[in-house]
C-alpha cells in the first residue's frame, strides 16, 4: 500500500528541489521526496525556473528531473549560465539507447510488469550485428562491455542487486528517446547501419551525439538521509 500524502502543512519544499538537484528522483527509491513533489510542484517549477531550469515530471512511470529550459524560451530574459551540462554519447551508446527504448516499449506491450530486465547476454546479441564484424569474439564483447557501462553510468541501466550480469532498464530511457522518434524506428535503425558501415552521406542521427540528458538519471539516496 502506497504512503498517504503528506498534510499541506508538513509539504518540505527544500527537501523536493534538493533530490531534484542531486538527479532524477524515482518513485520507487526517493519515496519521501516523490510525494512533497506531487504536492508542491508549482512551487518547485517557480523555484527552479529562476536558475533557468524545468522540472519534467512524470507520474505514470514514477519519475522526474530538471532540464535546462529551452533557449527559444529565454529569448527575453537575460542569459543564464547553464546548470545541466551537455553530455557526449558516442553513436553506439545512442544506438543501444535506441534499442532499450524499443525493447522497453515492446515489453509495455505485452507485459504488465513495470520492470524490464535484460541479462548481458541479451544485450550483447542486441548490439552485436551494428558492431564491424570481428574474429576475435572477447574483443567483440569487450567493447559491448564498453558501452554497457556507460549507460549503466548515465542511469538508464542499473545493475540489479544479487544478480550478476542482469540489468533492468529505466523507464527514464522513455523521456531521452520519445514515442515519436520511436515511430520511425526502423528508418533510424537503417541511418545508424549506414552510419556505422561508413556511409557518410547517411542522414545523421536523430539522437544526437551532444544532448541535454536529465541531470544524473542515477538513483541516489534520499535528501538529508
Amino acid at each position: 500500500m502506497s504512503a498517504s500524502p503528506p498534510a499541506r502543512a508538513e509539504l518540505s519544499l527544500p527537501l523536493a528541489v534538493t533530490q531534484l538537484m542531486k538527479g532524477v528522483v524515482y518513485r520507487d527509491t526517493h519515496e519521501a521526496a516523490w510525494r512533497h513533489l506531487l504536492q508542491l510542484q508549482p512551487q518547485v517549477r517557480d523555484y527552479v525556473a529562476v536558475m533557468g531550469l524545468i522540472v519534467v515530471v512524470d507520474e505514470a512511470e514514477g519519475y522526474a528531473f530538471l532540464r535546462s529550459r529551452p533557449e527559444d524560451e529565454a529569448e527575453d530574459q537575460l542569459p543564464v549560465p547553464r546548470l545541466i551540462a551537455r553530455r557526449s554519447l558516442s553513436l553506439y551508446v545512442s544506438l543501444l539507447l535506441a534499442l532499450l527504448r524499443k525493447k522497453l516499449a515492446e515489453f509495455d506491450a505485452s507485459n504488465g510488469d513495470t520492470r524490464l530486465m535484460l541479462s548481458r547476454d541479451q544485450i550483447v546479441d542486441m548490439l552485436r550485428v551494428f558492431l564491424p564484424s570481428s574474429s576475435n569474439e572477447a574483443r567483440l564483447v569487450d567493447q559491448i562491455d564498453t558501452h554497457i557501462g556507460k549507460v549503466v553510468e548515465l542511469g538508464f541501466l542499473r545493475r540489479v542487486s544479487g544478480q550478476e550480469s542482469v540489468f533492468e532498464v529505466r523507464r527514464i530511457v522513455k523521456a531521452f528517446v520519445d514515442a515519436e522518434w520511436l515511430a520511425g524506428f526502423d528508418e533510424q535503425l537503417a541511418r545508424y547501419a549506414a552510419e556505422l558501415a561508413g556511409d557518410t552521406t547517411a542522414a545523421d542521427s536523430s539522437l544526437p551525439a551532444d544532448s541535454d540528458l536529465p541531470a544524473d538519471p542515477r538513483p541516489h539516496k534520499e535528501a538529508g538521509s
